[in-house]
Order: C-alpha cells, then structure tokens, then sequence
C-alpha cells in the first residue's frame, strides 16, 4: 500500500517517479482539508521541525504530540514548538523507551 506524502516546501522540487509525493507551500490550513481527505478514518503524521509542527498547533490542527528525545547533549538549541502563543496544556499519554537510549513521549493537546 502507497502512502500519499506531502512535503512542506518553499523550493520548487521535481517530482520523484513512481513516487506517491505532493510539494505544498503557503498556509497548512489550507492543506489540512486535503490531508485529511488522503487520511480517510486513518490518522495524519506531521513530521518535520517544530516550525513545521507549530503551525499546525496554532492553526488548532494538532491532537496528539509525539516528541523522541535522544540522549545526545547539544549545549543551547531552539525551542521545540516555537507557537506564537504558549500556555496550551499538554497531557502526557503514553512513555516508550527504545534501545540506545532515546525515549518518545506521547503528548495529547487539550
């Protein structure tokens, strides 16, 4: 079974042959109805960079938040969902430790 992929791109791309990938640039709302529709009765997975990430969370399209930490110390870094407006509250749902070290925790947004 092919899974539709859209990539969140501001870059003209060219196509990939056989490849079941659309390329999208401007505001993900406008995206989401599309997404959904590819989804069916099956979940939507946003991967990618919190920017990414936090555009749908602003946009209230964001039910569910899986963050992995890996065990690696980077001294500073950016904030994980740099949304333009904190203080949602998170509801962690589900912990899985994997070998090597990293861990996903499962976040349900309220």
């Amino acid at each position: 079974m092919r899974i539709p992929t859209w990539v969140i791109t501001h870059r003209d791309l060219a196509a990939i042959p056989g490849a079941d990938i659309a390329f999208f640039a401007g505001d993900i709302t406008q995206l989401d109805a599309e997404l959904r529709d590819a989804a069916g009765d099956r979940d939507v997975w946003v991967v990618g960079g919190g920017s990414i990430a936090a555009q749908f969370a602003d946009a209230g399209l964001l039910d569910e938040l899986q963050v992995t930490i890996m065990p690696i110390l980077v001294g500073s870094g950016k904030p994980l969902l740099p949304v333009a407006h904190a203080g949602r509250p998170l509801e962690l749902v589900s912990t899985t430790p994997f070998p090597g070290g990293a861990v996903e925790h499962v976040y349900r947004l309220r």
